[in-house]
């Protein structure tokens, strides 16, 4: 049957949001990556921030959520709602309300949902196509001081704590201890083959 669904996680700098965004325009689908953590926020007027503080993300994009996710969401980019001080969520409603948010964004289907986890969260989906971006360490770093203009050291230790953070994830939200690669129906090493090229078999793939 085909994936109307399709779930990518990655490492960081191995080129994940890449490839989903590549495969979302070429299959048409929508593409959801930090949006998931707004939508969850909106459901109960929680502030976002809560929510990424929650899940750990140490990125970039986790970090201008506050700014800028949740006021693109209103309609008007770069304006933040502001929540009552007083207002302090339950972690665990909030990691409920992220898991609801993906499988609601799954059942709308002909999505791609880069991160989060979805992977998990929608294992036992039919209509899901579960992906894994990895590459290997040197490359990743290689791949992160050209894009940021980061030194060595700093590349190595932001791909170190993204990893740590991202294997703490797996295991508090999914009881994940070690990340198989069968816990994927598709394993991509973009070292040498950039995500571009790897697009079309992913796309391929859904149609299966």
């Amino acid at each position: 049957m085909a994936r109307t669904v399709i779930c990518i996680s990655h490492a960081t700098g191995a080129g994940g949001t890449d490839l989903g965004r590549l495969v979302a325009d070429k299959l048409g689908f929508r593409l959801i990556d930090e949006e998931i953590v707004t939508r969850a926020a909106e459901h109960q007027d929680v502030r976002v921030e809560e929510l990424a503080d929650v899940e750990r993300r140490k990125s970039l994009l986790s970090r201008i959520l506050s700014e800028a996710a949740v006021g693109a969401a209103t309609g008007t980019p770069g304006v933040v709602m502001i929540y009552p001080p007083d207002l302090q969520p339950d972690k665990n409603s909030l990691r409920a309300l992220i898991r609801q948010a993906i499988s609601e964004t799954a059942d709308e289907g002909n999505v791609v949902i880069v991160s989060h986890a979805a992977s998990y969260a929608l294992a036992d989906r039919d209509d899901v196509l579960r992906v894994l971006v990895t590459a290997s360490p040197a490359i990743r770093t290689r791949r992160l001081i050209d894009a940021y203009g980061l030194d060595e050291k700093q590349a190595k230790k932001s791909i170190g704590a993204n990893d740590a953070g991202r294997a703490d994830y797996l295991k508090r939200f999914y009881g994940v201890a070690d990340e198989l690669p069968t816990h994927y129906d598709l394993v991509i090493n973009t070292d040498q083959i950039p995500a571009q090229q790897w697009s079309d078999l992913v796309a391929s793939a859904a149609a299966l």
